[in-house]
């Protein structure tokens, strides 16, 4: 893979990340939110393979302000993958 692509890849998989972990976050929006932030951690710890969720908590940590507030409510709830 060319440099150029690398990194289109990954600003694509990046993009896909916010998108997926937002989404979740607007099908709970309707509940209360205690339950939101334990619903959005649940589904990303059950659903998410661990890759994923290292880019998620990645993301997370630099990348704050392109997730809705209630995903990075859920940060401290979501698992951790051994490395």
């Amino acid at each position: 893979m060319l440099p150029d692509q690398d990194t289109d890849h990954s600003a694509m998989v990046e993009a896909k990340i916010i998108r997926m972990a937002n989404q979740i976050a607007t099908y709970f929006d309707s509940r209360p939110e205690a339950e939101r932030v334990a619903g959005i951690a649940s589904h990303i710890n059950d659903f998410w393979e661990p890759r994923m969720r290292t880019q998620l908590l990645d993301l997370l940590a630099h990348k704050n302000d392109a997730f809705k507030p209630i995903v990075a409510a859920s940060l401290p709830f979501i698992r951790k993958p051994a490395r």
